[in-house]
């Protein structure tokens, strides 16, 4: 007798896991692999469902995945990360091998669906995800749906211009992500204190007292602000969940992250909405997959 239960597919350029779970997010099983180790995505995707051999059929595949890709039709479409992984139809090779429906998302949308369902952001019907990473990234709930846009580009913050000039992300000098992400804050620490730096790095330095870390952590966080009065502005959410190096280290971000957003977004926006770090940890990965499998499967209906 099929359970009620969807398998999730958490594809990234380092590790690849195949996870199974039901209605409430809660993991049944998982199985994880390293991407590198395999020559073709055939290959490594037909791993993990031999691995998972056992299981009973799922009712969905979801598939969370980074970007470029075409979640509409299903195509992964040669992420940075993952060399060789060209227009790749991982949803119509997954219906083919499982019968059943499968879905793709890029992995911000699909993060957001997790924090939406399951985490921090559970019981808004307006709500910003931003991932704060690697990259940034958004994604969007609004209106209690997920918002993907005309070609589901929505949500790509990391691309705004905030200053003319500025560390360099997502291919902009200035821009949101330059600012605020792994490599941006690592710039901002080569520039300002002379310095290779990551983040955890930077912050360990502040905790320790040096002054030059702070500073450098402040001008991203007072982008941060900008970038999100923006967000406010356009979107009115009533919380936006933030991911990855806020989650883990938002005490040196707020107090400048909120004086920017006082001086920049609509008192009558910013009075109403919380922005918060993100709830799932480590397993945000495995619940964003299996979100998306859930998700897709409602709007089928």
């Amino acid at each position: 007798m099929q359970q009620d239960t969807v398998w999730g597919l958490d594809i990234g350029g380092t590790k690849c896991a195949l996870v199974v779970g039901n209605r409430q997010g809660n993991t049944l099983g998982r199985w994880q692999v390293d991407t590198a180790q395999y020559a073709s995505w055939e290959t490594l995707v037909d791993t993990l469902l031999q691995q998972a051999a056992g299981q009973p059929r799922p009712l969905a595949v979801g598939v969370s995945c980074g970007g470029p890709l075409d979640a509409r039709r299903g195509l992964i479409l040669s992420p940075p990360n993952l060399p060789g992984w060209d227009e790749v139809p991982i949803t119509q090779w997954l219906k083919q091998q499982l019968h059943v429906p499968a879905f793709l998302q890029n992995d911000a949308n699909a993060c957001a669906l997790a924090e939406w369902r399951y985490g921090a952001g559970k019981g808004c019907q307006h709500m910003v995800f931003l991932t704060f990473g690697t990259g940034m990234g958004a994604g969007l709930i609004l209106n209690g749906r997920l918002y993907e846009g005309a070609s589901g580009m929505a949500g790509e913050v990391g691309h705004m211009r905030l200053a003319a000039e500025g560390p360099e992300g997502y291919g902009k000098r200035g821009s949101f992500e330059g600012f605020c992400s792994g490599g941006g804050i690592r710039q901002l620490a080569q520039q300002h204190m002379g310095r290779d730096l990551s983040a955890k790095e930077l912050v360990q330095l502040a905790q320790a007292g040096d002054q030059q870390a702070r500073d450098t952590l402040d001008i991203s966080a007072r982008y941060l602000g900008r970038g999100l009065a923006v967000i406010i502005d356009l979107f009115n959410p009533e919380r936006i969940v933030i991911g990855s190096i806020y989650a883990r280290s938002g005490q040196w971000f707020e107090e400048k992250m909120w004086q920017e957003i006082r001086r920049e977004a609509l008192s009558l926006s910013h009075s109403v909405v919380s922005i918060v770090p993100a709830a799932l940890g480590d397993a945000i990965g495995d619940v964003a997959a299996l979100t998306t499998a859930w998700n897709g499967l409602e709007e089928q209906s």
